[in-house]
């Protein structure tokens, strides 16, 4: 297998390429414009290519040059509140340059894509836990552009060929001792909270502990980036069988803001203040997946699931790396 990863110098996007090598990949080039990645991410012996995913030229060049037969695509703009607000960007990034790189590997005859997309096609759902057959209805342009993305996968499969996995993530969280969260701004619950303990922020924030859960505050599905970059790995070669998918991952499970805090208190032995905030307009009260078409089609079973794994694994991450990647 020789694999192109975009985004590879991402948090999920290095994991995937540690993945992919693990698993003996012939070759692995990351392309990355290195907006938000970083180079120093990136796992020997993996090549680094800074470039941009429009660059038809520069893409397919790489295709034919490396004889990539899979492209696994996870660059994207992925803000919510910062797509509400510059709207334009995301489609110009998600959609209008995600086809430009869609052509450009087409054109050079690569013909199996992974698409990292993610659950927040589904809107506000109407119950939990959510299967891949709910109804797709995203409030904000940042899901609206995955979906587009999702469809156009669709009809590049019927006019082409182009066999496809679409992954719906839900709460990507964890580390693994190579690679972790460095995003800025970071949004992200679990860094958040462990910024906290180490005494980078003096408290985290709970936007609403009024919502009808059994301790007020949000549940969500946190799956570890290990076992999510392991679904990359398994839905390629899944594409044999069925040519074009849809999968969501995540754990099955769900854990609230306050169980969060309470795990990383108990994990990293700091108190971690709170103060509670009003409700951010669009938040769920719970967000659960349901995964059963990935583990029955694939064999794919979160390894790492329990909460304290992945908080912990975060946390020594950032114990190891103090100030983060090199810049």
């Amino acid at each position: 297998m020789r694999a192109l990863v975009t985004g590879g110098a991402g948090y999920i996007g290095s994991v995937v390429v540690e993945e992919l090598l693990a698993e003996g990949a012939d070759a692995v080039i990351v392309l990355d414009d290195l907006s938000k990645g970083h180079a120093s991410a990136v796992v020997a012996p993996a090549e680094l290519v800074r470039g941009a995913i429009a660059d038809r030229e520069l893409v397919t060049k790489l295709c034919r040059d490396h004889a990539i037969d899979v492209v696994v695509h996870m660059a994207a703009s992925s803000l919510v509140g910062e797509s509400v607000q510059q709207p334009a960007r995301y489609y110009a990034n998600n959609v209008t340059a995600g086809l430009a790189l869609l052509d450009a590997a087409h054109a050079a005859g690569v013909d199996r894509f992974v698409f990292s997309s993610t659950a927040a096609v589904y809107g506000e759902p109407e119950r939990t836990p959510i299967t891949e057959n709910f109804a797709v209805q995203p409030t904000n342009p940042y899901g609206d552009t995955k979906l587009a993305f999702e469809r156009a996968l669709g009809w590049y499969q019927r006019a082409y060929g182009m066999r496809f996995a679409s992954l719906r993530y839900f709460n990507a969280a964890g580390a693994t001792a190579k690679n972790g969260e460095q995003h800025a701004p970071e949004t992200h619950l679990i860094p958040l909270v462990l910024d906290v303990a180490r005494g980078g922020s003096p408290h985290v924030a709970i936007f609403g502990d009024d919502y009808p859960t059994p301790d007020g505050t949000c549940v969500r599905d946190y799956i570890h980036v290990s076992d999510l970059a392991r679904a990359h790995v398994l839905a390629i070669g899944g594409m044999a069988a069925r040519p074009a998918r849809i999968y969501n991952l995540g754990c099955g499970g769900g854990f609230s803001v306050r169980q969060v805090i309470d795990v990383a208190r108990e994990v990293t032995g700091h108190a971690i203040p709170v103060q509670i905030a009003p409700r951010r307009a669009g938040d769920p009260a719970v967000l659960v997946a349901d995964s059963a078409r990935i583990q029955h089609e694939l064999d794919w079973h979160p390894a790492r699931q329990d909460l304290r794994a992945i908080v912990g694994d975060a946390w020594q991450w950032l114990l190891a790396h103090p100030q983060g990647y090199p810049s």
